[in-house]
C-alpha cells in the first residue's frame, strides 16, 4: 500500500484533488470530516475543548459553537495552539485508525487528505507528500466568489496560512491548480500514473 498526504492552501483545489483521486481508485482519509468528529459531543475532544476554553462555547443542540470558539482563537496564537494541541492529536488518531482499516481491506492507494498536514507535523504518517498549489491571486479570486469575501477578508484568510513555498519545501510531489479543472486534472492523472510506476517498485526504492 502506498500512502499519501495530501494538502494545500485554502482554495487551492485540495478537495477536488483527493476527489479525482479517489476517482481513480484511491481511499481517501478526509482530514476536516475527521476534525468535525474530533468536536462531537461525547468524544474526548469535546470534553477536552469545552474544559479548555469554557461552556459558553457549547451552543443550545449541545454542539460546540465553532463561530464563538472561533472568536476566542482566530488571531490569537497562543490560544489557537491551546486548541490544536487538543484537536490535532484527536485528528492523527482516527486518521491512523482509518488508514489501518483501508490497509486490511487490501487498499492499493491511500490518500490523507489534510490541510493542516506540515503544520501538525503528520508527513511520519505517509510515504509521499503531494501538495497542491494555486497563485495567491487566483486563491483569492477564487475565495472571493466562493465564500463571499472582500478582497482583504481573503487575503487575510490566505496570509494567515503556510505559504506555497513553505508547503512546497516538504513535497514529494507538486501540483499547480492555477489553471482551468482540464489542466488540473490532467495534471493528477499524470501524476497518478507515476505513482502507479513507483508502486510497483520496491518500497526501499520508491523515493
Amino acid at each position: 500500500m502506498v500512502l499519501i498526504g495530501l494538502t494545500g492552501g485554502i482554495a487551492s483545489g485540495k478537495s477536488t484533488a483527493a476527489e479525482v483521486l479517489k476517482q481513480l481508485g484511491a481511499v481517501v482519509v478526509d482530514g476536516d470530516r475527521l476534525g468535525h468528529r474530533a468536536y462531537e459531543p461525547g468524544s474526548p475532544g469535546f470534553q477536552k475543548v469545552v474544559n479548555e476554553f469554557g461552556h459558553e462555547i457549547v451552543a443550545r443542540d449541545g454542539t460546540i459553537n465553532r463561530t464563538i470558539l472561533g472568536g476566542k482563537v482566530f488571531g490569537a496564537p497562543d490560544q489557537m495552539k491551546r486548541l490544536t494541541d487538543i484537536v490535532w492529536p484527536e485528528i492523527r488518531r482516527m486518521a491512523k485508525a482509518e488508514i489501518a482499516d483501508a490497509r486490511r481491506r487490501g487498499a492499493a492507494v491511500v490518500v490523507l487528505e489534510a490541510a493542516v498536514l506540515i503544520e501538525a507535523g503528520w508527513q511520519d504518517l505517509v510515504d509521499e507528500v503531494w501538495v497542491i498549489s494555486v497563485k495567491s491571486q487566483t486563491a483569492r479570486e477564487r475565495l472571493m466568489a466562493r465564500n463571499n469575501l472582500s478582497a482583504d477578508a481573503a487575503q487575510a484568510r490566505i496570509a494567515s496560512q503556510l505559504s506555497n513555498r513553505e508547503r512546497e519545501r516538504h513535497a514529494d510531489v507538486k501540483i499547480d491548480n492555477s489553471g482551468t479543472i482540464e489542466q488540473f486534472e490532467r495534471r493528477l492523472f499524470l501524476q497518478w500514473k507515476k505513482l502507479e510506476r513507483r508502486a510497483a517498485q520496491p518500497a526501499g526504492s520508491r523515493r
